[in-house]
């Protein structure tokens, strides 16, 4: 039973992760912690939910419940998603950099945008829960007493390609180079000629394709709900926060860690308590370890 949790502890940890990288590229980079976040989450679902929902069914690709059809809506729905969070800037966000406008004035601002956009998804798609796929799969034991269903084993597969690919980008390219330049000092990188628009710009684009992928193995794995971001929003900051703000393998940790507290809370406590133990876990680290596990002490 231990063993069960752990890994469903693995799963829900891997689609923390791939929110908390998304929230924490955001406040190193962007300066404020982006409260819509979880928004775009819930948009990149319902973006590859209609995707799918015009394309053919497709034929199931081996033992997992859904064909190519929705392999090619990630694709286009993480596209999608961070032209939608690049828009969002350029009418909210952008404006109020333009006026110098503070950090708390930034959160608030992100709280509105959410709230307008999670009402959009329930006057376009509605507040039924909804499913990529009806087909039914039988659970295959990867380990003594463990089963995972096919679905489950692709996310988790999917979600380590991800992340090294990030941080392949960050570490190896020119804009990733520009971005941690950035997210170190922004007034040090404009001097040394980074293009602090372009950098911002592609952040919201990584942020929203990060937060669409999340959604959709989300929805994949569970259901689609309107409110299935706003659900996991404060998992997803407790995860950034507890790895470290800026720290990419800190955000996948704090991922797991949340997601393995909340699998196993269960065997302690009541299913029905399950939430609050991100909230828990994140009172435990602002007290302790404000700057996470992989973050450095700020200096006074």
């Amino acid at each position: 039973m231990i063993g069960q949790a752990i890994a469903d502890g693995f799963l829900t940890g891997a689609i923390l992760a791939l929110g908390a990288i998304g929230v924490s590229l955001g406040s190193q980079i962007l300066k404020f912690a982006n409260f819509s976040h979880s928004e775009l989450l819930t948009w990149g679902a319902y973006l590859a939910l209609t995707f799918t929902a015009f394309a053919s069914a497709g034929v199931p690709i081996g033992p997992l419940s859904f064909g190519w059809p929705l392999l090619v809506a990630v694709i286009i729905a993480g596209l999608l998603t961070g032209m939608l969070a690049v828009i969002v800037d350029r009418l909210i966000f952008r404006r109020l950099r333009s006026k110098n406008a503070n950090n708390l004035t930034m959160v608030f601002a992100s709280f509105g945008i959410a709230l307008v956009l999670r009402n959009l998804v329930l006057l376009l798609w509605g507040p039924e829960a909804q499913y990529y796929t009806s087909e039914l799969q039988i659970a295959i034991e990867v380990l003594p007493n463990i089963r995972l269903l096919p679905d489950q084993a692709f996310v988790l597969g999917l979600t380590i390609v991800l992340v090294i690919a990030l941080h392949a980008m960050l570490k190896y390219s020119r804009l990733g180079m520009s971005m941690r330049a950035m997210a170190e000092s922004p007034s040090l990188s404009r001097v040394c000629g980074v293009k602090i628009e372009t950098v911002v710009r592609w952040t919201w684009v990584f942020s929203g394709m990060l937060a669409a992928m999340a959604g959709i193995f989300m929805g994949l794995t569970v259901q689609l709900r309107p409110e299935m971001g706003f659900n996991i929003l404060l998992a997803i900051f407790t995860a950034a926060i507890l790895g470290g703000s800026g720290s990419l393998f800190g955000a996948v940790l704090g991922g797991l860690v949340v997601g393995l507290a909340e699998n196993l809370s269960v065997l302690i406590i009541p299913a029905s308590f399950k939430a609050a133990v991100p909230f828990m876990i994140l009172i435990l680290v602002l007290y302790f370890r404000p700057q996470g596990f992989l973050g450095v002490k700020e200096k006074r």
